[in-house]
C-alpha cells in the first residue's frame, strides 16, 4: 500500500512552498495538481513521475472531484508515493479534509502537509495584516464563491473586524449589499489582492461604497482574495512609504 500527501503549494509565489512539500514532490511517483498551483514546481516531479492535470474553473470542472478521489485511492493502492497538490493550504477552502476522509475509509496512509494560505499571505504581499493589536483583533475566513444565505454576512458585518473573502469578485456586489444591510459603515475600507504573491499581482483599494465600481472599472477577476476591514489602512500607509 503506497501514500498519499496532501500538500498546500501556497498562494502562488513557488518559493512559499513548505521544505517538506517540496520533498514530497520531488520523491512522487504521482502528482495530481490544481489549476492554481505554480507550475515551476512541477519542474521539480522526478523524470518518470505521473503528473496529472485536476484543474477547476469557475464554471468549468475539467475533473470532477468524485473522479480525483477514485484517482487518489486507485494509485495509493498501488504502493506509490502519491502527492495531491493544492493551492494554499489543503484544509482552508481545498476539499482536503473531503479526500482525507476517502483515504481513510479505504485503509490508504496519508499525510497533510499544510500550506500558507491566500487569504494570509496575499494580503501580507500588499502590505495589510489581517490582525492587528488595536484595530483588527478579530479574523474570519469565508468562501464567496455562492451568493447564498448559508453564509450569515449580516450577522458577519458587525461580529468580526477583518473578513478575508476568498474568490469573492463575481458575488461582490451581493456580498457587499448584505455587509451594508448587516450594519457595516459605508467607509469600511476594502482591499482586492489578485493573483497575489505572483509577478501579475494587482492591489485594488476602497471602500464599501465604491469598490463594485473600482473592480468593473480596473476589471478585476478571480483568483483574488477580499479584505474588509480597517486593518486595509495599514497597506495604504505602507504603500505611501514606499512611495516616497
Amino acid at each position: 500500500m503506497g501514500k498519499v500527501f496532501l500538500i498546500g503549494a501556497g498562494p502562488g509565489d513557488p518559493d512559499l512552498i513548505t521544505v517538506k512539500g517540496l520533498k514530497a514532490i520531488q520523491a512522487a511517483d504521482v502528482i495530481l495538481y490544481d489549476r492554481l498551483v505554480n507550475k515551476q514546481l512541477l519542474q521539480e516531479a522526478k523524470p518518470e513521475g505521473e503528473l496529472i492535470f485536476c484543474g477547476k474553473f469557475p464554471s468549468l470542472h475539467l475533473m470532477k472531484q468524485e473522479t480525483i478521489n477514485q484517482l487518489l485511492v486507485q494509485y495509493g493502492k498501488e504502493n506509490k508515493m502519491v502527492v495531491r497538490l493544492k493551492g494554499g493550504d489543503p484544509f482552508v477552502y481545498g476539499r482536503g479534509a473531503e479526500e482525507a476522509l476517502i483515504l481513510a475509509e479505504n485503509g490508504i496512509a496519508y499525510e497533510v502537509v499544510p500550506g500558507i494560505t491566500s487569504g494570509i499571505a496575499t494580503p501580507a504581499y500588499a502590505g495589510i495584516p489581517v490582525t492587528h493589536r488595536e484595530i483588527g483583533r478579530s479574523l474570519a475566513m469565508i468562501t464567496g464563491h455562492s451568493n447564498n444565505e448559508e453564509i450569515k454576512w449580516k450577522q458577519l458585518a458587525t461580529a468580526v473586524d477583518t473578513l478575508a473573502i476568498y474568490m469573492g469578485v463575481s458575488n461582490l456586489p451581493f456580498i457587499v449589499d448584505n455587509l451594508i444591510e448587516g450594519g457595516k459603515a459605508l467607509e469600511t475600507p476594502v482591499a482586492i489582492i489578485q493573483e497575489g504573491t505572483t509577478e501579475s499581482q494587482k492591489v485594488m483599494i476602497g471602500n464599501l461604497l465604491t469598490i463594485v465600481a473600482l473592480v468593473e472599472k480596473h476589471k478585476i477577476r478571480n483568483p483574488a482574495i477580499i479584505i474588509v476591514g480597517e486593518v486595509v489602512k495599514i497597506g495604504e500607509k505602507l504603500a505611501e512609504w514606499r512611495e516616497t
